[in-house]
């Protein structure tokens, strides 16, 4: 564990924690398991450390806890879209569920600036676009936002 991470996201899983910190290492850049064993894993996606436990079907996931992602550029939505939603369940307004059953909110950071923007018309226009969306496109937002 990293002494110099005070908090570290602990996940349970219904005995698939080191086929999921294989699948999310390989999907996130600067990733890397560091630990794995029959009860579970540690590892690391984008320099945040997580830890993964075999804890059996008691507790699976709820849409009550979510990872957030920001993406820079549509790209990156798209490629990690397409890659946590295999074999999952896609949802409204960048929310994904992936095949281990964790919800995902993939959110271009462009997003916060059209929805907490002065212009409260701009971020209405946006807000009603995100709504309607699944995978967010950006441009899109901004072509909802400017009217």
């Amino acid at each position: 564990m990293n002494p110099s991470q005070k908090i570290t996201p602990f996940l349970w899983f219904d005995g698939r924690a080191v086929e999921a910190a294989k699948f999310y290492t390989s999907i996130f850049n600067r990733s890397k398991i560091l630990s794995a064993s029959p009860t579970g894993a540690t590892f690391r996606l984008e320099g945040q450390e997580f830890m993964a436990l075999n804890g059996g079907p008691g507790f699976p996931f709820t849409q009550a806890i979510s990872l957030f992602v920001s993406c820079k550029t549509q790209k990156e939505v798209d490629t990690l879209w397409r890659r946590l939603s295999r074999g999952g369940e896609v949802r409204r307004c960048g929310w994904l569920k992936d095949k281990f059953g964790l919800s995902w909110q993939i959110i271009p950071t462009v997003l916060g600036d059209l929805l907490y923007g002065k212009d409260r018309g701009r971020a209405q226009r946006a807000m009603t676009a995100m709504l309607g969306m699944q995978k967010l496109d950006i441009r899109a937002l901004r072509r909802a936002a400017d009217g």
